[in-house]
């Protein structure tokens, strides 16, 4: 079986991530992480595809329990990294976000930045697999538990691809899929391993959560660095999901 490619992508990126623009306004991110989930200091917040931990670091220093959990070992290593030269403590845990398992409940769970949610490796079925990710932190949270999770933009998608791309097999109207080779990311990765992203409306969301036993509360634009509670934009990059657990799906 095939490495999963977001994983060897994510520990080639891994030294370059934070060097991302849409990684500086980690602070704000956080402060408004802090409003949404309203919790006193203390409570355990769990951070599916944390990557190298910039909001799972922020939130405890802040006060928070946090556990982080990504598939990417090199990403985790920044994290804890970083962790030392800020004289903090988050509990990192290297998995896959579709089998993942915890030892304790969680008062609220986020998934940010396609950590995790929509990224798809070769052969992975587009709605199973996030489905599978849905459960697993419906499992771990707590009855009434915020999840804040954001997801690319499908509306976007649809706009900006034609019937040139979907014969070339760049995108994939059906599941709302995009597709490209690794190596128009990564300079010398391998010809053959394509990166596959999945883009949701929010119909799609809010039926694939009510399934996985959340309700949904609000829907925004939710592109990183500019989360501010306003109605989703048709070219915004992500999506913005607010829920909570009203029961538990097994």
């Amino acid at each position: 079986m095939k490495e999963n490619s977001w994983k060897i992508f994510f520990n080639r990126h891994a030294p370059n991530y934070m060097d991302e623009v849409f990684t500086k306004n980690t602070k704000k991110e956080v402060d408004f992480i802090e409003e949404e989930l309203n919790l006193p200091k203390g409570s355990l917040i769990l951070d599916v595809g944390c990557g190298t931990g910039r909001h799972a670091i922020e939130l405890a220093k802040r006060g928070y329990k946090v556990t982080g959990i990504d598939i990417s070992e090199e990403m985790l290593k920044e994290a804890k990294k970083r962790c030392r030269e800020e004289a903090v403590s988050v509990n990192f845990k290297q998995s896959d976000a579709t089998d993942f398992k915890v030892e304790e409940l969680y008062d609220a769970c986020i998934c940010l930045c396609e950590g995790a949610f929509g990224l798809l490796s070769e052969g992975e079925d587009p709605l199973e697999r996030d489905m599978k990710i849905l459960r697993n932190i419906n499992q771990a949270l707590k009855p009434g538990a915020k999840f804040l999770l954001t997801a690319l933009n499908g509306l976007r998608m649809i706009r900006i691809y034609n019937d040139e791309d979907v014969k070339n097999g760049v995108f994939d109207p059906i599941n709302i899929v995009e597709n490209h080779p690794m190596s128009d990311y990564i300079k010398d990765a391998p010809e053959d391993l394509i990166l596959r992203e999945k883009g949701f409306v929010p119909t799609e969301l809010i039926h694939m959560l009510k399934t996985m036993g959340f309700l949904v509360e609000n829907i925004w634009g939710g592109t990183a660095g500019s989360w501010n509670r306003e109605e989703l934009k048709m070219d915004e990059m992500e999506i913005m999901i607010v829920s909570k657990k009203i029961r538990d799906c097994f």
